[in-house]
């Protein structure tokens, strides 16, 4: 390189600056753009003034491949045991300086740390990744694409991505599923296919368009590897039932309701007790069958009442007429039990 040269470079180094200052983009000036500086010297001869000369440098700008992914919010993802289509939410983000596909993959941990000061110790079942169509950030069944990478993500632009799961039935409380979404810089492969492995210019740099790994080690990557990753989970409020049922003798043929026994011909009160646990989720829709045995005769002049409550651990005679009787089973709903609540089912029969 000649002297001209030289000062070229240091020329259109000052140049670049300026041009990556304004607009400020995350991944710089756009790789494969061409820059070419221009110098010109006047010079005289004999206090007369010489025809100016000069001298042009032009590079290439290099592909600095850089992502993000981030989870969305920052608290973990609450579900029901025999939940279907649990979202957690993340955003990709292309940093790079260059349009890029992106491979997704949804990865469960085995009992490693979760994103939210917790630990997992199930898996979640029917994985999928979608991507916000409608860009509304919110999951949409049957309007949000399932897609295993993202197509053509232009710099400094960031999509929506939903992982899917199901959460099986039998998980209780505080149960956690944490999952990795990581996201893989491919080559722009077009509107139709995903692009090629990414390949990072070793050794000096090229006249061509070279491309340099700049990405950051997300939860578990590695530094500068076109890959980044992030968590979330999914962590289980279950309700908590217990289910007891008392008995209660109120009358019989001999003594009446004075310390009366279980003899034939007696009345006695059922009571079905269902109590859900402090902190746990609410049970909806709780329903009660209770088939009685051929010894006892459901006594349909008193009828069945719901939602009673209990004191010291005896069934008060309250609560609203409902539920049925038929095929000899007593049934009824409670259309809610609430974490810490107790609410009953009662009825009489007579003993055969």
């Amino acid at each position: 390189m000649n002297r001209i040269n030289r000062l070229l470079g240091t020329v259109g180094a000052a140049a670049l600056v300026v041009t990556s200052a304004s607009p400020a983009f995350a991944g710089g000036t756009t790789a494969g753009s061409t820059i070419t500086n221009t110098v010109t010297v006047n010079y005289q001869v004999g206090a007369v003034a010489q025809t100016a000369t000069g001298a042009s440098n032009t590079f290439t700008v290099d592909r600095k491949v850089n992502l993000t992914v981030a989870e969305v919010g920052t608290t973990t993802t609450q579900v029901s045991p025999g939940q279907t289509a649990a979202v957690t939410t993340f955003t990709v983000t292309n940093t790079s300086n260059a349009t890029l596909d992106f491979a997704l993959v949804a990865a469960q941990q085995t009992g490693l740390a979760g994103a939210h000061s917790n630990t997992d110790n199930f898996d979640v079942t029917n994985v999928k990744i979608y991507v916000d169509t409608n860009g509304n950030g919110s999951y949409d069944a049957g309007t949000d694409t399932l897609v295993t990478y993202l197509d053509e993500l232009a710099a400094d632009a960031s999509k929506t991505v939903f992982v899917v799961a199901d959460i099986p039935l039998g998980q209780v409380t505080n149960d956690v599923a944490a999952v990795t979404l990581t996201a893989t810089g491919r080559e722009g492969g077009g509107a139709t296919a995903q692009g090629a492995a990414l390949t990072e210019t070793t050794g000096a740099n090229t006249a061509g368009m070279d491309t340099v790994f700049a990405d950051g080690a997300g939860a578990t990557d590695a530094v500068r590897n076109a890959d980044y990753s992030a968590k979330d989970d999914y962590t289980v409020l279950a309700a908590a039932l217990t289910i007891s049922k008392l008995s209660t003798v109120i009358s019989d043929p001999i003594n009446g309701t004075t310390n009366p026994k279980l003899i034939p011909g007696a009345t006695i009160e059922y009571c079905i007790v269902v109590n859900n646990a402090a902190g746990s989720a609410t049970a909806t829709n709780v329903a009660i069958s209770d088939p009685l045995p051929t010894t006892v005769t459901y006594s349909s002049g008193y009828g069945t009442f719901l939602n009673g409550t209990v004191t010291s651990g005896v069934c008060n005679f309250d609560g609203t007429a409902g539920g049925s009787f038929a095929s000899g089973t007593v049934s009824g709903t409670l259309s809610s039990v609430a974490a810490g609540e107790t609410k009953t089912l009662r009825f009489r029969a007579v003993i055969n």
